[in-house]
């Protein structure tokens, strides 16, 4: 009697457009409309913000490429955890996927959530502070959405996440051209003494850092379903360099 040796696999539906929609679209998320005013508040002057923000899309750029190394070396979903497993075994492997799945990654998500049930719900609420109450309501609620969306069907996630993509880039792109806009009609009494009033102090820049890596955050975020890739040793590199 012969046995089954086909192992369990994942089906391999994430095409280029969604594979750049799950990195460009994790990255421009809540923190990039959110942490520039903390940013420049905790250095104290323009110049030095704009510092922040270079330093941290370099950290970020650098993470990505590394990424895009490992997902070609090691072909398999899991980000961190497969790369832990690898390198230093299983125990270490668990301890990060158990702090992982109960701490880091609840945490971040309802951050996020409860940023954009804040957008989500002011409009109801002009001239007053939303209540509380529904605030958590929406962000509850936007992660039971999502999740079930996730687990239901992956072609329609990734659809959503290009959707949600295309239109966070529209809303950059009319923030920065507004602000050309305003370069242009000569309000440019930002950049005289722009380094003045800069807070050189360990803890603001550590502030500063932690707010500008966290806007810049997601970049990898495509390792963690390398084996839903269609052709992952080719494209992965590709999609991480096109979307930083």
């Amino acid at each position: 009697m012969g046995h089954d040796t086909h192992g369990l696999n994942l089906q391999r539906e994430v095409g280029i457009i969604g594979a750049i929609s799950f990195i460009g679209g994790t990255m421009i998320g809540s923190g990039i409309f959110i942490s520039p005013q903390y940013v420049l508040s905790t250095t104290g002057s323009p110049g030095a913000s704009f510092i922040i923000w270079s330093c941290c899309g370099l950290i970020a750029m650098l993470g990505g490429l590394c990424y895009a190394e490992l997902g070609t070396i090691i072909p398999e979903s899991g980000a961190e955890y497969i790369y832990i497993l690898w390198t230093a075994g299983k125990v270490v492997a668990f301890m990060f996927v158990f702090s992982f799945i109960m701490v880091m990654r609840p945490a971040s998500g309802t951050g996020i959530a409860l940023s954009f049930a804040e957008y989500a719900v002011a409009p109801f609420y002009s001239g007053c502070t939303p209540p509380q109450l529904a605030v958590k309501f929406v962000a509850a609620g936007s992660i039971l959405v999502l999740a079930i969306i996730n687990c239901l069907n992956v072609r329609l996630a990734t659809g959503i996440q290009v959707v949600t993509m295309a239109v966070k880039v529209v809303a950059l792109v009319v923030i920065i051209l507004g602000g050309i806009v305003m370069l242009f009609q000569g309000h440019t009494e930002n950049f005289e003494d722009s380094f003045e009033g800069t807070n050189v102090g360990v803890s603001s820049m550590g502030i500063a850092f932690y707010q500008g890596l966290w806007s810049y955050d997601g970049w990898n975020t495509l390792n963690y379903l390398t084996e839903e890739v269609k052709h992952p040793e080719v494209r992965i590199s590709i999609f991480t360099i096109r979307s930083l």
